[in-house]
């Protein structure tokens, strides 16, 4: 598949980096050769420095035979713009970086499919949505949902009072097989599992289950239930803004920012909520604002570095959640070592839903990024392919891999080694990244 990246920034230079693996064909455009510098010669990859708006540089790359061109320039003029001028020459799905939730409405997104934009892409409300539901199952570190919810894959941060620690995964205290260990990270290091290994002190497990089974993995993982009902926020960016607006109703949201204009706009804009002029930083504001009463602390400013120590004073405060935005992919492995809860970076949100978009164009296959070097994917199995020629546990499926689940005829069921695949099947499998192009010939 041709694909032609707009914008070698963090989110285009990242999106570039993580299809090149997929043997993908990539183009990354850019004005500024410096960014283009900095992708490094070992990924499969071709740079072209030139306009995202230019005729010319649009031919000299291919646009005609583009089966996907992705805008994510910091400017959403332009990104509109150099899509519908895509389209029109030629590339057959255009997605468009915004800033704006007006693109969202229904009624504007059909101008601007007309206009030759597909896709739009609004990092801040992946980002507001993915705040939520971190809230919402606030024992997990990760949660996602396949088939409507009936599948679920769920990330947990194991501490001491779990029954898990230390046991052997073929030995877990358990009487049914009502959930698959898809995958463990243990610090920076991504492990698909097998019955040999064993869970330690602060690793994130993730599970594939279903929602009849979820209170079973958290009461296994040590972990209560918790309403979360009051957020104090610091920082009075685009994320908080949206995060407030999309779910005032939901929380009691309170605002901390350190710009009194800010303030001033946001108190106008979001009336039901609380909007403080103040410095988040100052351990002295946090406690004249009675941050011990909150169930959540979300640092969510342009600095990375002080929402990470800010989620930490936080904790220290008593705060059962904090959530850092970290928007330095480089901080990202300290951050999730740390005893500071969730992170959210709205670049990974970003790239990973394009690349669902860009997979989601074959039908058969759908799939959705959980790690930084790990995927999900759901897999087709056709007519006579070689996962069918016996059950799981004779298969010697290659390294780097795990069949976590199934969907046969509507009907959601976990895989286990006497699990037997069938043509029309689909498989949901957990594989680190890079390594999927060689597993799907299993399904072929």
């Amino acid at each position: 598949m041709k694909i032609i990246i707009a914008g070698a920034g963090e989110v285009g230079s990242h999106l570039a980096k993580m299809l090149s693996k997929e043997n993908q064909d990539i183009t990354l455009i850019d004005s500024d050769q410096t960014k283009l510098d900095v992708i490094d010669s070992n990924y499969n990859l071709m740079t072209w420095n030139g306009s995202t708006s230019s005729f010319e540089d649009l031919r000299e790359i291919g646009i005609k035979e583009a089966d996907l061109y992705i805008a994510v320039t910091p400017y959403e003029t332009r990104n509109l713009s150099t899509c519908a001028i895509a389209k029109k020459m030629g590339a057959k799905k255009t997605v468009a970086r915004i800033d704006n939730s007006e693109f969202l409405i229904p009624d504007n997104r059909q101008i601007i499919r007309e206009m030759g934009i597909d896709f739009v892409i609004y990092p801040e409300q992946l980002a507001a949505i993915d705040i939520a539901n971190s809230l919402s199952h606030n024992w997990s570190r990760y949660w996602g949902e396949l088939h409507n919810g009936e599948l679920l894959l769920i990330g947990v941060k194991i501490h001491d009072n779990s029954v898990l620690l230390n046991v052997k995964l073929k030995d877990l205290p358990v009487t049914s097989h009502d959930f698959h260990i898809a995958a463990i990270k243990r610090k920076n290091e991504t492990i698909i599992p097998n019955g040999n290994d064993e869970i330690l002190p602060d690793d994130v497990v993730y599970f594939i289950t279903t929602p009849p089974f979820v209170d079973h993995v958290r009461e296994l993982c040590g972990k209560k239930k918790r309403a979360i009902k009051k957020a104090l926020i610091m920082g009075g960016g685009r994320i908080a803004r949206r995060f407030a607006e999309l779910f005032n109703d939901k929380f009691h949201i309170k605002i901390l920012d350190t710009n009194m204009s800010v303030c001033e706009q946001l108190a106008t804009e979001l009336p039901d909520c609380e909007i403080v002029y103040g410095d988040g930083r100052d351990i002295e504001v946090l406690r004249e604002n009675n941050i011990y009463q909150y169930d959540a602390f979300l640092a969510l400013t342009d600095s990375s570095e002080t929402n990470i120590l800010t989620c930490l004073t936080a904790k220290e405060f008593g705060v059962p959640k904090t959530i850092a935005e970290v928007e330095n992919l480089q901080f990202l492995g300290l951050a999730e070592n740390l005893n500071i809860g969730n992170t959210v970076n709205k670049k990974l949100l970003a790239s990973s839903r394009i690349y669902k978009i860009l997979l989601d164009a074959d039908e058969s296959d759908s799939r959705f990024f959980v790690l930084s070097d790990a995927e999900v994917a759901e897999i087709y199995v056709r007519p006579g392919a070689k996962i069918t020629k016996g059950p799981v546990k004779s298969l010697r499926l290659p390294f780097g891999m795990t069949l976590a689940a199934l969907v046969r005829d509507s009907e959601v069921m976990l895989v286990n080694g006497n699990t037997q695949i069938r043509e029309g099947d689909y498989v949901v499998v957990f594989s680190l990244m890079g390594t999927l192009q060689k597993i799907e010939k299993w399904f072929n």
